[in-house]
């Protein structure tokens, strides 16, 4: 592992320095779901501390393996229920999905400070979700009275793509979006395309299977 957490830092440093961007403005979050516990401590061995999962049933099963961890952040990054914010705010830091003003409704009302991202939808595709790009300002209107959310900026998903250009414009919107709303966090880029999400102002980029390899289930 050591050596494809070197070679993604590597691809991170090179993008940051094309985009005349500091290493360190950038997140790298490893995707560890699917991945059984073990990978999430591995990884935290050489350094990383930052993990996202996407399901809050799969990470239940993980949560008492690794919060013994120092340091270490989850962020859920899959779509999130309303019906499973209480379970949700409990076992991550961090939510980057949502999407409605109920959900923000539900996981403020859990009383536990936790940093929160819009999830936006600039795809047409029906798997993904999100708030449609008119709505973000109501939601931010909503949600400003809530007092446990911290409100870090917004996150996407574009279509998938061999190749990483075609994300390009989809990046390029959502900080637009982020910039008109005065957002400063920009949750975007995945393996495949996270060069160019950097290029267009990334902050987090997603990383799973160049730092794990294929999905296995443990």
């Amino acid at each position: 592992m050591r050596l494809r957490i070197e070679e993604v830092e590597a691809r991170i440093a090179a993008a940051c320095r094309k985009a005349g961007r500091e290493r360190d403005s950038v997140l790298l979050l490893a995707v560890t779901k699917v991945f059984p516990a073990s990978a999430i401590v591995e990884a935290y061995s050489f350094g990383l501390r930052d993990f996202g999962e996407n399901y809050v049933q799969e990470f239940e099963t993980k949560a008492p393996l690794v919060r013994s961890l120092d340091g270490a952040r989850f962020h859920l990054i899959g779509h999130l229920q309303s019906n499973k914010s209480r379970r949700a705010a409990e076992l991550f830091d961090t939510v980057q999905t949502v999407d409605s003003e109920k959900l923000a409704r539900r996981l403020n009302e859990c009383g536990r400070p936790m940093d929160v991202m819009i999830e936006v939808k600039l795809s047409e595709e029906a798997s993904k979700h999100g708030c449609e790009p008119g709505q973000i300002g109501a939601l931010i209107s909503a949600m400003r009275p809530f007092e446990y959310l911290r409100l870090r900026g917004l996150m996407t998903m574009p279509p998938w793509s061999d190749d990483p250009e075609t994300a390009r414009p989809y990046f390029r919107r959502l900080r637009a979006l982020a910039e008109e709303h005065g957002l400063r966090e920009l949750s975007m880029g995945m393996s495949g395309d996270l060069e160019v999400a950097i290029e267009e102002g990334s902050t987090i980029v997603r990383v799973g299977t160049a730092l794990f390899g294929s999905r296995r289930v443990e």
